[in-house]
């Protein structure tokens, strides 16, 4: 009986020994995880499986290697990203950095949800200004600190007025090319006819189409679209009382009339290159180089597919306007700004890196052939749209050395917009913005899109912005850009 006992206390003391010795490894792989900084990133779309294996395994690795960061990345689906993104700020929940468009610059920062980057630009960002020139950066700068990254740094001329087209439907339907709205039309008919499964434009494509009608080109310098300059006269406008505007509403509204156009157009308009992605719709609002953007995910569901961006009014001047259209801001309240800097450092540290963040593992989820870049996967990284970056941007195998040639020449004869670099504060005018963009919302969207009468609404929703103080507001645009102008 004792010496049962003996072995019984040998067994516990031995299992105790065991377990401490355990602890201790896991201890210290706790403490080595543990000297990572967290870096947490909001970001738009949704986790494919490879994705969510690549940033689980040789993304953490590389980041836990390269920079002694742990880069968590929270997925927000398209249609709910701005409503999450503006709720989890302003809840001061631990984001280090986001994405949104750049045209909002001045809303995000009167909201608090982007903080000054130009010490942190010094202290951390030296190899991103490399490739990144100080003149991109100022295109997010509000009385002079830049307060964001303005991240794609490539040709951007008539930025958001191209149309990215089927042409491979277009050329079955006995179509050369798009120059008009009217062969926008004609195309849609025809498709309509020999393609019944096609469910028409993904887009309705506001802004070439106003290119096309406007008398003089416009820029749009403040939010939900509601003021624009004119780059002739050099004056604001409310975009939705131009007879540019008028004739956009008037062209969709045939369209919608003819079935062209279904409702998803507007209730989910934010999904368009989703829907263009499925590979059974016409055209989708472009920028130069979209079709290289968009033809992998096109061709994963239609695999004959073409795609070609066509510019309306091409005679027309191709301005400047942008220093790029989209912008990383890192929140006034994130707990680790300096590890989200030097994480958007990283990617522009080296080609290796930034290829590695935009498009995986080399051998295993692309191929470099020829100078080309072949993915041999439809998986999704980080965005390359989002990063794009002239200076190590390669094209896939299938892209006509035609068009790349174009896309490097395309700003060469392209005009600066006096407006570059304006952006406009809304401080003084909050209350007035937020009831115009209700109207522009509810109102302006529908009329915009042809899903509602044009000669009975258009009047009742000019009134309703002129009620809610439109003149007062462009009138304060008028105000900055003049001041902004007079500098120059």
């Amino acid at each position: 009986m004792k010496a049962r006992k003996m072995m019984l206390i040998s067994l516990v003391l031995l299992l105790t020994s065991l377990s401490v010795l355990a602890g201790c490894g896991g201890s210290e792989e706790g403490k080595e995880e543990a000297k990572l900084e967290t870096v947490k990133i909001l970001y738009p779309g949704d986790r494919s499986d490879r994705m969510n294996e690549f940033l689980k395994n040789e993304f953490a690795e590389k980041m836990a290697t390269d920079l002694g960061l742990k880069v968590e990345v929270v997925f927000v689906p398209w249609a709910q990203y701005w409503e999450q993104k503006d709720i989890m700020l302003a809840a001061n929940e631990s984001i280090d950095l986001y994405w949104d468009g750049l045209p909002d610059l001045s809303t995000i920062v009167n909201k608090k949800q982007a903080m000054p980057l130009d010490d942190l630009i010094q202290q951390h960002g030296q190899d991103m200004l490399k490739v990144l020139p100080m003149e991109q950066l100022q295109g997010a700068t509000i009385d002079g600190k830049i307060y964001g990254i303005p991240s794609a740094y490539a040709p951007s001329s008539a930025m958001f007025q191209l149309v990215a087209v089927r042409q491979d439907i277009l050329e079955a339907v006995g179509m050369t090319e798009v120059k008009t709205t009217d062969d926008l039309k004609e195309f849609a008919t025809r498709a309509k006819e020999k393609f019944p499964e096609m469910k028409g434009p993904a887009d309705i494509i506001f802004k070439p189409l106003t290119r096309y009608f406007a008398d003089e080109q416009y820029n749009w310098i403040a939010v939900e679209d509601l003021v624009v300059f004119g780059e002739d006269s050099k004056k604001a406008y409310s975009y939705y009382e131009t007879g540019a505007f008028q004739e956009v509403a008037k062209f969709n509204r045939s369209m919608y009339d003819g079935g062209l156009y279904t409702e998803d157009l507007t209730i989910k308009y934010n999904e368009r290159d989703s829907r263009m992605q499925t590979g059974l719709y016409l055209w989708v609002e472009g920028s130069l180089g979209k079709e290289m953007e968009i033809i992998d995910a096109v061709k994963a569901n239609a695999p004959d597919a073409e795609i070609k961006t066509y510019l309306l009014a091409e005679d027309k001047p191709r301005y400047i306007t942008a220093a790029g259209g989209e912008v990383l801001g890192i929140p006034v309240n994130a707990p680790n700004p300096e590890g989200a800097m030097k994480f958007i450092n990283w990617i522009y540290k080296s080609q290796e890196n930034y290829l590695f963040a935009l498009y995986g593992v080399e051998g295993k989820d692309y191929e470099i052939v020829d100078g080309r870049i072949k993915k041999l996967s439809s998986s999704e990284f980080f965005y390359e749209w989002m990063f794009r970056n002239q200076n190590y941007q390669l094209f896939g195998p299938e892209v006509a050395q035609e068009s790349i040639d174009q896309y490097k020449s395309w700003d060469t004869n392209a005009v600066r917009s006096n407006s570059l670099g304006f952006r406009f504060n809304n401080e003084n005018v909050k209350l007035i913005e937020t009831a115009l963009k209700e109207v522009a919302g509810k109102d302006m969207a529908a009329i915009r899109s042809g899903f509602v009468d044009f000669e009975t609404e258009y009047p009742k929703a000019v009134q309703k912005l002129k009620a809610a103080g439109i003149d007062d507001y462009v009138a304060e645009v008028q105000k900055q850009l003049d001041e902004f102008l007079a500098g120059q």
